[in-house]
């Protein structure tokens, strides 16, 4: 069982609220650890909105249960009836993802019978805001997450495990099966990318200078993200049309074999060379190559039009084609990018713990 920053930090979020209550000498300071639970967020950006959202929650909810009591009383319907109009309105507002809290406010409020009943409500007003502000406070300052290592170390990772099936592919050396179970597996890593690409880009650069490097970074890790796609779409066809290029002439599928190493040795020599681990001299060398195995592959498609299969595997081809452009395309950012950030030390991600 892996144990993530996040999952420590809402215990942490926890504890502060409950102690927070208790010295504060706030009755039911439970009601302060729940809402910091709803509270926690996977990135201070969505923190500080979550806050926010849950600050008009709250007032919603406590505003309704008030109202609803002192005309109606405390009975279990009127509670019902009121949790209704709170959803309903959370909902009007575009305030879904703090519905919860909005209702936990209703029914901490509306389930005090005794007398002073404004006053109890404040007091659990507070209660529940204190959770949310210790949650917004815990997440700023334990463990920020840092999303930009785990980000780069899952495109190394789905980008690897591609290359090693176009390989094993190539070389007919995989099984069907096993092909197909993990491509579906890639098509989910693929999905978690992306979330976590939307996660690393609303993280919040205050610095002027920071700022302008996190942009073109996002470029770059969008266009990583698109090689990583393409190399994808690359094997999804070779599993697909695994049947057609076997029954193509030996010279066409050791070109098409040629081709496509040639992409994934640029590939990964273009990833080593965004940390810094490749030579500018190595990788042109590798560009080159890739473009004249690619004008080889499609003189080859020309030339073997006899044999009938090659409307199938046209496809393919294309798709080929596209991955080495987009190759291209990366390794022209990248070298744009590290003309401008030459020593940031925030491009050593190999070195550091992902």
């Amino acid at each position: 069982m892996k144990l993530g920053a996040r999952i420590f930090k809402t215990g942490i979020a926890v504890t502060l609220a409950l102690v927070l209550a208790n010295i504060l000498n706030l009755p039911a300071p439970s009601f302060a650890g729940i809402s910091a639970v709803f509270a926690m967020q996977p990135t201070i950006y969505r923190s500080y909105l979550s806050l926010i959202e849950q600050l008009q929650a709250n007032v919603i909810g406590a505003v309704f249960a008030i109202v609803f009591v002192l005309l109606f009383g405390h009975n279990p319907f009127i509670i019902g009836l009121t949790a209704i109009l709170v959803i309903a309105l959370c909902l009007r507002l575009r305030l879904e993802s703090t519905i919860s809290v909005a209702l936990v406010t209703v029914i901490a409020i509306m389930e005090y019978t005794e007398t002073n009943f404004i006053q109890f409500a404040l007091i659990r007003f507070s209660t529940i805001m204190l959770g949310i502000l210790a949650a917004f406070i815990v997440n700023c300052i334990f463990l920020p997450p840092k999303y930009e290592k785990k980000l780069y170390s899952n495109i190394v990772e789905n980008t690897e495990t591609i290359l090693k099936w176009i390989r094993m592919n190539t070389r007919h050396a995989s099984e069907y099966q096993a092909v197909k179970e993990d491509i579906e597996k890639l098509k989910e890593n693929m999905i978690k990318l992306d979330q976590l690409y939307l996660m690393y880009k609303e993280e919040r650069i205050y610095s002027q200078k920071t700022r302008y490097q996190k942009s073109r970074k996002l470029v770059l890790y969008r266009q990583m993200i698109t090689a990583t796609n393409r190399a994808f779409d690359t094997l999804k066809a070779l599993h697909r049309l695994e049947n057609e290029l076997c029954h193509m002439p030996p010279e066409f599928q050791q070109i098409v074999r040629s081709q496509l190493d040639c992409l994934l040795h640029y590939h990964e020599q273009i990833l080593l060379k965004f940390i810094g681990k490749a030579k500018f001299q190595q990788e042109s060398a590798i560009a080159s190559e890739a473009c004249h195995e690619k004008q080889r592959l499609v003189d080859a498609f020309y030339k073997y039009n006899e044999y009938g299969n090659e409307y199938h595997l046209f496809s393919l081809i294309g798709t080929i084609i596209g991955y080495g452009e987009q190759l291209e395309h990366l390794d022209r950012l990248i070298e744009s990018f590290q003309q401008y950030h030459k020593d940031e030390e925030s491009l050593q991600l190999s070195s550091q713990e992902t």
